[in-house]
């Protein structure tokens, strides 16, 4: 069984590492791999913080390239992404992937990858590794509990999403990718989902009960895309 988990850098990283929160993640996906031989994991980091501020810092310095800024943010997302192989070390023995195409055969029990390149975020690398080892989900975690109607930090009236079809979020998050775009999941990502029938379930990531439901195939708190 393989779990593709979409490991948004805001919670890895929000401004600097969570650390507290990366021991708390990683004991609970090692008590899985210790409970089923049988279960593996990929893990697909976002940038967090760290992309944000040298995506800024780039525009303030004068650049206008989406391409370069792409690249930047690339870049976050594989120091988080080797951070988490290392403290994963013993059960992850294969470098840190940063081409979702090329990903060799699972040989570990955990497997990690960063952003690939410019043009979308690490959510569509998640859903390439998803259809690459036949997962059928996506697990996206982030800072949101689930996707609302709208932004609930600027609109009171909006409203939570238990499950919504990908025609319909599509609708809502667009078909654009711009760097350091903040959606609930990449529309890059979202459209190539759709195509190959692949759900993803949204949930707040620094919730770990809530995880380790989701994870067992309990109830949990999230939205479900597709």
């Amino acid at each position: 069984m393989v779990t593709v988990i979409s490991l948004g850098g805001s919670i890895v990283a929000p401004d600097t590492v969570d650390t507290a929160f990366l021991k708390d993640f990683t004991a609970l996906i090692r008590r899985f791999l210790e409970e089923d031989e049988k279960r593996r994991f990929i893990f697909v980091t976002g940038g967090g913080g760290p992309a944000r501020v040298w995506q800024q810092a780039y525009r303030a310095a004068g650049g206008e390239s989406d391409e370069e800024a792409d690249w930047i943010g690339i870049m976050a997302t594989r120091l988080n992404a080797q951070l988490i192989r290392a403290v994963m070390a013993e059960w992850c023995g294969q470098p840190v992937v940063t081409d979702p195409t090329q990903a060799g055969p699972l040989s570990d029990r955990v497997l990690v990858a960063s952003g690939w390149k410019p043009g979308f975020s690490s959510d569509y690398d998640a859903v390439l590794l998803a259809e690459r080892f036949q997962a059928d989900m996506v697990i996206n975690l982030s800072n949101i509990e689930r996707v609302y109607t709208g932004d609930p930090r600027k609109n009171p009236d909006a409203k939570p999403i238990d499950k919504i079809s990908w025609a319909d979020f599509r609708t809502m998050v667009g078909e654009e990718w711009i760097p350091g775009k903040n959606v609930p999941f990449d529309p890059v990502a979202s459209r190539h989902a759709a195509k190959i029938g692949i759900k993803v379930i949204c949930a707040a990531g620094k919730n770990l009960p809530n995880l380790e439901k989701l994870l067992r195939g309990e109830e949990f708190l999230g939205t479900v895309i597709g």
